[in-house]
């Protein structure tokens, strides 16, 4: 009988455990499924290290958050730098789930119970940091741990300082202000270029010839991306025309500047999408045969491709050629 019994608490013990969490401005919402158990934190400090302290303690399999236009960065640095089993998926994908199991209501108690669900149900695969980006995060969340104790404890004694010192005291608020601020933008840059970011990534992979390094380039190099008009958007990386004009002089019109790195992944996306993306194949075609030069088109192919992935990140739409084709 004892032996059955610890066979039982074995099986209960290993069982697997997944955690929805809703983040809002103000409060970070979890749910456990299949348990059923629920909470809810503050979304500050001393709130994300208790959500990090009590998933250690569950141990879940998975983690599951939805992008949320930045307000997650901080708990996802947190978690992932704990070694904790996080993806952050696209809120469009949490949707249409809930509305395939008839989940219709809308709550941040019910969505921390649908994101719960849908990491028990759907498991979309973890990618964990390589070993380098997994240090380099968790010596960033630690610093940043510590500059903002720093604050906490200079802004405490600003209250009762005399005048002189106040002043020396206000100079070194603004310091470490500034550098919070960078360490949070540091932060957002690496965790949206990280395989950790799995919403813009599996947005611009669903596009035929778009691979994981022009994936990884977009992340990383143009933050901008879904942001600014197509015009903007071309203007930045370097692939618009450009008029070249000066007193007498009229030359064509050429593309020049903007950002290298992105332009040449993006070349090299477009030479695979002319043989296998039927849109930019087609658009591809079409310019040749007007007479247009290979290269030419090839450019004008990759900015109709830059323009596609602009409004899909823009409006979260996964690839569909018949969108596309507006675009």
């Amino acid at each position: 009988m004892q032996g059955w019994a610890g066979e039982v608490e074995d099986m209960v013990e290993t069982s697997p455990v997944y955690v929805g969490i809703d983040v809002a401005q103000e409060h970070l919402d979890g749910a456990v499924a299949p348990a059923g158990e629920e909470w809810r934190s503050p979304h500050d400090e001393e709130g994300i290290a208790q959500m990090v302290a009590r998933l250690r303690a569950l141990r879940p399999a998975l983690v599951v958050l939805e992008a949320t236009g930045g307000m997650e960065v901080m708990l996802v640095a947190a978690l992932a730098a704990a070694d904790l089993p996080v993806v952050v998926v696209n809120p469009r994908q949490v949707r249409d789930f809930a509305r395939a199991m008839g989940k219709l209501a809308k709550t941040d108690r019910l969505d921390a119970q649908v994101l719960a669900l849908f990491a028990e149900r759907v498991r979309p695969p973890v990618r964990p940091l390589p070993d380098a980006e997994s240090q380099a995060l968790r010596a960033l969340v630690t610093r940043r741990r510590q500059v903002v104790e720093m604050l906490v404890a200079e802004k405490n004694h600003r209250r009762t300082a005399l005048p002189p010192v106040r002043r020396r005291i206000e100079r070194h608020i603004t310091l470490l202000e500034q550098e919070l601020r960078e360490m949070d933008d540091e932060l957002s840059r690496a965790l949206r270029a990280s395989p950790l970011w799995r919403e813009q990534e599996d947005l611009l992979r669903s596009v035929p010839g778009i691979g994981p390094i022009l994936a990884a380039t977009l992340l990383a190099d143009l933050p901008e991306l879904g942001t600014l008009t197509r015009h903007q958007l071309a203007v930045l990386v370097g692939v618009a025309p450009l008029n070249r004009d000066s007193g007498k002089w009229r030359g064509k019109r050429t593309t020049w500047g903007g950002r290298a790195a992105v332009r040449a992944a993006l070349y090299m996306a477009a030479l695979v999408a002319t043989r296998c993306n039927p849109v930019v194949q087609a658009f591809y075609q079409r310019l040749l045969a007007a007479d247009k030069p290979k290269k030419v088109a090839l450019t004008a192919c990759m900015r109709k491709l830059l323009t596609i992935l602009n409004a899909m990140v823009k409006h979260e739409t996964p690839w569909n050629p018949d969108y596309a084709l507006t675009h």
